[in-house]
């Protein structure tokens, strides 16, 4: 248990940060699966464009690194090419 009063401010600055940073992850994560869960092409490019804002906000808030969120949104946009290519 901490006994200095900065010790305790820190850590509830981290608990309030942890809630912070997970709140950003999940909405990404939600935008990304509903992207998956997109049956056709047009709620598909709405979809994606919502997942790769959410992706880049939460690189911006460094909840992910900035090559991790380039990965995400590579591998995305190769999902929707391919869907859109396997349905036309």
């Amino acid at each position: 248990m901490a006994h200095h009063l900065h010790t305790k401010k820190a850590i509830r600055q981290t608990v309030k940060r942890k809630r912070r940073n997970q709140t950003d992850k999940s909405k990404m994560k939600t935008a990304i699966k509903n992207f998956l869960a997109a049956d056709n092409a047009d709620s598909k490019a709405t979809a994606l464009k919502v997942a790769q804002r959410m992706i880049d906000r939460a690189a911006k808030k460094n909840v992910i690194h900035d090559n991790a969120a380039a990965h995400k949104k590579s591998q995305l946009s190769k999902a929707y090419n391919a869907f859109v290519k396997s349905h036309t």
